[in-house]
């Protein structure tokens, strides 16, 4: 971060130039007449009669984006089609990685100590607690979506459950990475995530090991 600008303008900044970069690539590379949904561009509902719709978080977690020092942002890339996410990328530029649908993420080592549950740094979700209440473990605070939900696929935590309301781009690419990693991945209700609807609100997600599915599920639902 260059000294003396305001944390704002670097988000600011930072969400712009992510956005006018992939735009302008997936122009390129993409093939003609796919429809894009970005947190940072006008959404152009033409795309609800497009059945491949790539969905970007040009950068997720602004606020620890624009913060000295954190590592706990992401951006998000991801492919639709016909309302399932097929391929997804999620980069953590500030720890050097990159992981996504092809090649599949390695296997991460199975953690023997109680489950480590992931929680917002300032809005821990009521129903993460509902989950800690029924399997133990540790609450994690953790920044953007992306960071907790790529924490699961490199085994660095086990649980990521988030009631607080989301968009479609602050989960498409998570959820394709964490499904392509052999994880469970799916509304707090258990039902499918589904993408390119007419309101790109998603309020809810479960990201987590297959083994912790059943329970996490059951918690949030009693």
């Amino acid at each position: 971060m260059e000294a003396g600008l305001h944390p704002m303008y670097i988000g600011d900044e930072g969400d712009r130039q992510a956005h006018d970069l992939l735009v302008g690539l997936l122009g390129r590379e993409a093939p003609a007449g796919d429809a894009i949904l970005s947190e940072e561009g006008r959404d152009d509902l033409r795309r609800l009669t497009n059945d491949r719709v790539w969905i970007i978080d040009p950068v997720d977690g602004t606020r620890e984006f624009s913060e000295r020092g954190r590592a706990d942002w992401a951006v998000h890339v991801a492919l639709a089609i016909g309302g399932t996410v097929v391929a997804g990328a999620v980069a953590l530029p500030a720890r050097g990685i990159t992981l996504g649908t092809s090649p599949v993420p390695p296997t991460a080592a199975l953690h023997a100590g109680p489950p480590r549950i992931l929680v917002s740094r300032s809005r821990p979700s009521h129903h993460a607690h509902l989950i800690h209440d029924a399997v133990g473990g540790t609450l994690l605070p953790l920044g953007s979506a992306g960071a907790k939900a790529m924490a699961v696929v490199l085994g660095e935590a086990d649980i990521y459950a988030h009631a607080g309301g989301q968009y479609e781009w602050d989960n498409a690419a998570p959820a394709a990475v964490a499904l392509a990693a052999g994880l469970h991945a799916s509304r707090l209700d258990g039902s499918p995530l589904r993408y390119n609807r007419r309101d790109p609100w998603l309020p809810d997600l479960l990201i987590c090991r297959a083994d912790l599915a059943d329970v996490s599920l059951r918690a949030v639902n009693a």
